[in-house]
């Protein structure tokens, strides 16, 4: 793991100790890894750590779901804010599984709405735990192995696993964590900190 990450994640922690920063556990996990002599990062520890620290900020968006509104649409082709908060919940879960295997078919989509706040909150702990059971498991080798998505058989995309893992897993979710917000100021619900002040919470004041 090349030290200048693993040296700049713990300069930038030093400061951020905030609800839109990074936990003292996280950072103690950091420094422990990078203090230590001769101590090499598997791929995989880059992915949890993150995964931890953005998973306290996905639940903040979460916690502010209206259960009164999950059947709203911002636009008759959008997403209902159930089926939204539902999908950001289960991906981590649902991604990792589908790492595992060298290969997967594309799947015909389709989101459920959630019927309550509680159901997206209980479905994104049990999902992470499952994200971060099946993450450990993998080592570098198998991170840098390809995995490819297929359609009837005919191979749609080959990628490193890790590239997979980082593109689905990660970037997709907080795409649509950041979808999510927008429906929260739409709906005049606060919106919490995410990476940093949002204009109804300051974690620096």
């Amino acid at each position: 793991m090349c030290p200048f990450c693993i040296g700049s994640a713990a300069l930038m922690a030093s400061s951020l100790f905030s609800a839109g920063g990074l936990t003292a556990a996280v950072v103690n996990k950091i420094r422990s890894k990078s203090e230590t002599k001769g101590a090499v990062m598997r791929l995989v520890d880059n992915i949890l750590m993150e995964l931890d620290q953005e998973a306290q900020t996905t639940k903040r968006v979460l916690d502010r779901i209206p259960d009164d509104k999950l059947s709203w649409r911002p636009h008759p082709k959008s997403s209902s804010l159930g089926q939204l908060a539902l999908h950001i919940a289960s991906v981590p879960g649902s991604v990792a599984a589908a790492a595992v295997p060298d290969s997967m078919e594309a799947p015909n989509f389709s989101q459920p709405e959630a019927k309550s706040r509680q159901e997206v909150l209980d479905t994104f702990s049990k999902s992470l735990e499952s994200a971060k059971a099946t993450l450990k498991k993998m080592d570098d080798a198998r991170l840098n192995s390809a995995w490819s998505l297929t359609k009837n058989g005919k191979v749609l995309m080959s990628v490193p696993r890790i590239a997979f893992l980082r593109s689905v897993l990660m970037n997709h979710n907080y795409h649509h964590r950041g979808q999510l917000s927008v429906y929260l100021r739409m709906l005049d619900v606060p919106v919490p900190s995410i990476y940093g002040p949002s204009a109804d919470e300051n974690p620096f004041a």
